[in-house]
């Protein structure tokens, strides 16, 4: 007999613990089904390993580079101890694993069941099968179903890349010794994130980029970015598409050969690492069998309620190719049950989502570009305000970077907001809540002096007042 519950997840990472919460504080029972291991990509390979490694990194870097910053501060950096740092990483991720993951569901009461599911029965009674690693076969019937597998690194097919070796965002978090020289594919966060990451425990860093870094964020940031990873050592080649991969018989080094602006040209480093996006992980789900429509790439199409083809199943996070954020996936597996149990029919709403990439500085920004704001026939107003005019900046010994605005010209209403700072992803936060204000209301505002955030403030004033003829606070 079919063990029967009312909601069914696949996945167990950031998605699939909100739905399970919400539903089970709605009184649903739920069953959870994980391959791997529990708690997904951002405990376990995402966000929380690669920033403790970033801020490892950060500390590093700070040490070897403050005695330049600061006058009368004498700093080293010595050599990495690799196999330590990996092994403080993992104990950290091991520690949240328990206790944000398995000591949650065990307090929930919700069941984990271990094995790989595939959809089985017909559109309009879909059941899974459960295969654990005996072998054995469970056959699992749910009111509602909700798929929450993510994604996982994608490389392009290029050729000879198989078989020269190359790394991803996981693998790398993983080795036990600095590469001497790495080569980077991709100008994405995840990209600029590992790049900067390798070259402050002292690789030689070169990145191949197609378009600029951070194509999708406003111009100016790929700027203020190229010149940080120049100052740092960080090579960064545009126009580039690697074509063909080989490994040299005497040194070993991988060998990327891209066409670089029409030129083939030759790129070696000890290591690939490979960051050109992920794809959703839905191979084997047998998602065709009970009518649930996917893209050419794997991706689940949902509506904006996040409801598939087949209305009793769901779909959450990275596989729906929606914002690849973990806090967007923990937000749909909320939204998800209260659409399935409580009628909520709540739609997704991006108009208001900030964005960080962790580089250092870092990016961080919210609401609509400038280039969004034209094309959708609004005429634009904006105002770029670099960072040595921020005072926190200045006794931070560090104005890299800027704070940018962009508010329509019309009414004045702030659009959205951009930043490459110490700490932008903070702006980034705080920019969620000056959306639909204002420029007036934000220049007239509140700012505690000698922060960041006083620094949206400026930027607001630089609107209608001279910057140059501000006083400290005023």
């Amino acid at each position: 007999m079919p063990t029967k519950h009312d909601l069914a997840i696949i996945g167990s990472g950031g998605g699939a613990f909100a739905a399970a919460i919400r539903a089970a504080t709605l009184g649903k029972s739920v069953l959870m089904i994980e391959r791997g291991t529990l708690g997904g990509t951002c405990v376990n390979t995402g966000c929380v390993p690669s920033k403790a490694l970033i801020a490892a990194a950060d500390a590093r870097h700070v040490a070897a580079d403050a005695s330049d910053r600061f006058p009368g501060i004498a700093t080293t950096a010595d050599l990495v101890d690799m196999p330590a740092l990996i092994g403080g990483k993992q104990a950290l991720v091991e520690s949240l694993r328990g206790e944000k993951y398995a000591d949650v569901a065990e307090s929930y009461g919700w069941q984990v069941r271990r094995g790989d599911a595939a959809f089985a029965g017909t559109s309009d009674a879909p059941t899974l099968e459960v295969t654990g690693a005996d072998g054995s076969v469970a056959t699992i019937e749910a009111v509602h179903y909700l798929v929450a597998t993510g994604a996982s690194p994608w490389a392009p097919p290029i050729d000879g890349l198989e078989e020269a070796g190359f790394l991803t965002s996981t693998t790398a978090m993983e080795l036990r010794e600095v590469p001497a020289s790495l080569l980077v594919l991709g100008g994405g966060y995840v990209a600029l994130e590992q790049a900067q990451l390798f070259a402050r425990l002292g690789s030689q860093v070169t990145v191949l980029v197609r378009s600029r870094l951070a194509s999708n964020e406003e111009p100016e940031v790929s700027k203020a970015l190229q010149e940080v990873f120049a100052d740092e050592g960080i090579r960064v080649v545009r126009r580039a598409v690697p074509i063909r991969v080989a490994r040299d018989r005497e040194t070993r080094q991988r060998v990327v050969t891209a066409d670089v602006s029409g030129e083939a040209k030759e790129f070696r480093a000890d290591q690939i690492l490979v960051a050109l996006g992920r794809r959703p992980v839905t191979d084997g789900l047998n998602l065709n069998a009970v009518g649930v429509r996917t893209d050419d790439d794997g991706a689940i199409a949902v509506t904006e309620q996040l409801r598939t083809s087949n209305p009793r199943i769901w779909a959450a996070g990275d596989v729906t190719r929606h914002p690849e954020f973990v806090y967007v996936a923990a937000h749909h597996g909320t939204l998800v049950a209260e659409n399935a149990f409580a009628d909520a029919e709540r739609s997704v709403d991006y108009a208001r989502l900030p964005r960080v990439t962790f580089t250092s500085p870092a990016i961080g920004a919210v609401g609509m570009t400038e280039k969004q704001v034209i094309a959708a026939g609004i005429r634009c107003d904006c105002r770029v305000l670099p960072l040595h005019y921020v005072p926190r900046a200045l006794v931070n010994r560090d104005t890299r970077g800027f704070i940018k605005i962009v508010v329509n010209a019309d009414t004045g209403e702030i659009l959205g907001l951009t930043a490459v700072a110490k700490d932008a992803g903070e702006l980034a936060a705080a920019g969620v809540h000056l959306l639909g204000k204002t420029i007036a209301e934000v220049a007239d505002t509140w700012a505690p002096y000698l922060t960041m955030a006083e620094g949206i403030r400026i930027a607001a004033k630089a609107f209608t007042t001279d910057i140059d003829r501000l006083s400290c606070c005023a």
